[in-house]
């Protein structure tokens, strides 16, 4: 398993922004990009690289304020921020089309995306494809755990996120595991060394903007997950208690109004972490958009 430290050490630095952005760029042919769910990092794409790396370009950052990016304490972090420094990483990079994998804090990323794509058709990357797994696609059922409404606390918040060490941590995130095996404690300790990587574990109640993101951009984004033509898998854990099967059900009632060429693969088994639970499932559908 690759540590969070050989990870970053395989990345580039680039600068958008004027935020510093740990990047990672590999293989060659129809581009995926990865973006990764809260509190981690592009660690969690290690799996699905692994199994596509044959067969496309692989790009994935970590977006500001999350692993081995820059998370200077004062800045506005946004979900519109952390678009911006998507396509600023496109552009650097020169890709022009791409098939997206958006996880958790990202599906959010990736409708802000959508939304851009549908206001100007003409942008310098197209998504051609989107593979959603597990997240808050519709605010009103987004069910926050307990750490979560402890960092969201305005007076107390900064106090919990300087607190919180790996025990608390892990502990969160076994409680959003599914059934179909346990935990890696490798895996846990590499989502706590992106976290506390440049002391990013005492900014962990502001990363959790996205909560009123969401509900302040609740219209622009459910449209554009509602109309935009491209293609769509949606990769979901059912036993995920923050973003699991209810919101599943929520996107098997809207398909048959949406455009076509969408599919829904309900994981019975796999709680909030597809990319890491069901890494072989995800692969599928992405290869289903290349």
């Amino acid at each position: 398993m690759v540590t969070f430290e050989e990870w970053t050490a395989r990345a580039t630095e680039l600068e958008v922004g004027g935020v510093r952005l740990a990047v990672h760029d590999q293989g060659a042919g129809p581009v995926v990009t990865f973006l990764h769910g809260y509190p981690s990092s592009s660690l969690d794409a290690v799996p699905l690289f692994h199994r596509l790396d044959s067969e496309a370009r692989l790009v994935a950052l970590d977006l500001p304020g999350f692993g081995a990016s820059a998370k200077p304490p004062g800045h506005p972090y946004s979900i519109h921020g952390a678009a911006d420094a998507v396509e600023g990483m496109w552009d650097q990079l020169g890709v022009t089309s791409t098939v997206l994998v958006a996880h958790d804090y990202s599906v959010s990323v990736a409708q802000e995306l959508l939304a851009r794509q549908l206001e100007t058709p003409d942008r310098s990357t197209a998504i051609t494809g989107v593979v959603w797994c597990n997240g808050g696609l519709w605010p009103d059922l987004h069910r926050q755990t307990l750490g979560q409404q402890l960092l969201l606390d305005p007076e107390h918040g900064a106090a919990v996120a300087a607190a919180m060490d790996e025990a608390a941590l892990t502990t969160g995130l076994q409680g959003t595991w599914g059934e179909r095996r346990p935990m890696d404690e490798a895996e846990s300790h590499g989502i706590w060394r992106s976290m506390e990587h440049d002391e990013g574990s005492i900014i962990a109640h502001l990363l959790l903007h996205y909560v009123a993101d969401r509900v302040e951009h609740a219209a622009r984004w459910n449209n554009a997950l509602e109309i935009s033509p491209v293609r769509m898998r949606f990769v979901w854990g059912h036993l995920d208690p923050v973003s699991g099967g209810h919101v599943a059900d929520r996107v098997a009632e809207r398909l048959p109004d949406w455009p076509p060429q969408r599919e829904l693969q309900r994981l019975g088994d796999v709680g909030h972490w597809p990319p890491l639970e069901a890494p072989d499932e995800v692969a599928e559908a992405v290869r289903a958009l290349l």
